[in-house]
Formats: C-alpha cells, structure tokens, sequence
C-alpha cells in the first residue's frame, strides 16, 4: 500500500514540476512576442538606422525580411509559416487583402502620430476611414531620361518614346501593371482598363516600340542610366530620384497624358504575434523627424506632411516628386482587377516581352 502511495505521490510531484515547466516557457514565448516584432517590406525601402532607433527606444527587437513584389508579399503571409506583424503592400493589394480577411483593423487610438499625415492621403477608395492601413510612400509612374545622350530631346508625351531616333535607348521596369499600363495612357485608356479590346490595342501600340526597347528589368534600371548605358527609362519617381542624385543630368517628367498614382500603406497582418508592437511601430515610422529621415534616405515621396518642415525644401519643392494637388488629380490609382484579369495582364505582357525585336 505504501509503494502504491509512494508512486502517486512521485506522480503527483512530476507532473506539477511538468505543468510548472510548460507555464515557464510559455511564458517565454509571450515575452519574445511582446519584445520582438516582424517588419515585411520592399527591398531598400527603409533607413537601416531608424530599426535600430526603434530598438533602442522600445526595447522592441525588429526582424526584417523584404519582397520584390505585392504578389511575392501576398502569397507568403497566406501561406503562413512566419508570422509578419507589419507589411507594406501597395493600394490593390491592399483591397485584395482586405477581400481575403488578412487584414487586422488598425487601433487609431495606438497612432498619436497619425496626425501628421496630409489629410489628401487618407480615407482614400481602397481604404475608407484607413481602417486597415497607414500611409507610408506615395509617388509616381514617369519617364526618367538623359537630355545629354539625347541632344536635348525632351518627354512631354508617352509618344515621344516611340521617336525612332530613340533605338535601343529604352528600358522599361520589368511590371506588367506599369508597361501595358502604358499602352493604355497612350491611346487615352484607363490603367484599370478590363476591356479585352482596348489591352489588345495597347498591346498592339507597344509591340511598334519594340524596335526602341533596349531591355525589361528591375533595380538594374538604375545603375544603367546612371552610367550612361541607356538614355531613357519608364520608372517610377523615387527610382528616378536616386538616378538624378547620382547623375545630375538626369531629369524625369510624367507625361501629359497621364499615369499612375501610387501608395504603399503600413498594415498588421492577421497572423501577427505582436499586435501592440506593430501599433509601436508605426506610431514610431510617423514621427516627423523619423519620417523626414526615411524620405531622404528612401528617395521616395513621404505622406507626412509635419515631415516636410525637416527636410530639404528644394526637395519638396520639386514638383517632380512633390506634384501639386492639382497635377495628382490629372493621375490614375491602380485598382485591384481580380485574379482572373490580373492574369491576362501578365499574359499579355509575356507575350510582349517573348517578342521584342
């Protein structure tokens, strides 16, 4: 009888050891939750000094992985695996997001710096009330060119790309959404066009530049006009910046025509671990002084408009990163065109590509 006592008591003593033992590491885990947060962003698409900044002032750890595209963002945080607590996706993506329940709502109360956004950026179509995201950058699709390669030829029109004096001297961003985009504008379409008829047509207008186009690509852009190696680039304006601060001869202009407008927005994914963290962090991302700094750091335009009064006036001056009001409205948003659509877009835009000259 007594073993018998004996070995429930041993049990017992096991098993509130084993009990204490688990409380102690979740209690770990809460911790590590609480003091670290996840930041999911385009690659050279925040100030290196700022994350550290942040940590020293929250004692928050920040783990920071970035995407090269809104897509490449979206199909990794539903396919689950790392929990992000922030991410920067751009407006469509924003409401492709919002339709899929990724999306937490956004604690306003948390974001005592949200008052230094300019009003124009908020409650816009994708996001009413900016119920689920927080302005980050906002800029512009346009044409970045080298008048000294170029004898001083000008862009006041997306036509003016099509000048066969211009062979071999185009390089495009490697997007479908921005080059048939393009086409579109030329032939005084929509961005958002879904009519199969009008995207032939574009398709069909860009297909006569070919002969123009030097390559389809990505970041290389950059360092291609820099050097000299191509004269003119479809990019957009903080792409373009870094360009003109490297090369003063080079400008960037959008066309009269029109293009597009374009916002990426701060939001805390529905997997996330760190809620408060998150709010931290964007709380931190809109203090002026902390957002003057990523803007110049960045090269990309800043919503905040407290932010303006710290950086470089002839900056933000500049109305080709700075448009006016009224210029913005001449501009198109990206809206988001559904799966099926988005599809024929991409092909559409291979098919392009498999047929350059």
């Amino acid at each position: 009888m007594k073993d018998i006592i004996r070995a429930a008591a041993i049990i017992s003593i096991v098993s509130i050891i084993l009990m204490l033992v688990n409380a102690k590491l979740n209690g770990s885990g809460n911790r590590s939750d609480t003091n670290s947060i996840t930041v999911f962003n385009w690659g050279e698409y925040l100030d290196p000094a700022l994350l550290k900044q942040f940590e020293q002032e929250t004692n928050i750890k920040v783990i920071y992985e970035t995407f090269d595209s809104n897509e490449a963002m979206m199909t990794k945080i539903e396919q689950g695996g790392t929990t992000y607590d922030i991410a920067v996706p751009s407006e469509y993506a924003i409401e492709k997001m919002k339709e899929a329940d990724q999306l937490l709502p956004i604690d306003h109360k948390k974001l005592p710096n949200l008052q230094n956004i300019d009003p124009y950026f908020l409650d816009l179509p994708f996001d009413p009330h900016n119920e689920y995201s927080i302005p980050y950058f906002w800029g512009t699709l346009g044409i970045a060119f080298n008048p000294e390669l170029l004898e001083g030829q000008t862009f006041e029109s997306w036509e003016d790309l099509w000048n066969p004096t211009l062979q071999q001297e185009v390089v495009l961003v490697d997007s479908a959404r921005e080059v048939i985009g393009m086409g579109l504008n030329t032939l005084g379409y929509s961005l958002n066009s879904t009519d199969k008829t009008e995207l032939q047509e574009a398709v069909d207008k860009l297909a006569t530049l070919s002969p123009n186009v030097k390559a389809i690509i990505g970041d290389e852009i950059t360092q291609l006009m820099v050097n000299g190696e191509a004269a003119v680039a479809l990019t957009w304006s903080g792409q373009a910046a870094d360009m003109m601060a490297d090369n003063e001869s080079i400008d960037y202009v959008v066309p009269q025509e029109g293009s597009n407008l374009w916002f990426d927005n701060m939001v805390i994914p529905k997997t996330a671990a760190n809620v408060d963290g998150a709010h931290a962090f964007i709380n931190f991302m809109l203090d002026a002084e902390v957002a003057a700094q990523n803007a110049d750091y960045v090269g990309y335009s800043t919503p905040n408009l407290a932010a303006l009064a710290f950086m470089d006036p002839a900056v933000t001056g500049d109305e080709r990163y700075y448009p006016d009001e009224e210029a913005r409205d001449h501009l198109e948003v990206y809206k988001d065109l559904g799966l099926t659509m988005l599809g024929h877009y991409n092909e559409l835009f291979l098919k392009f590509k498999m047929n350059l000259q």
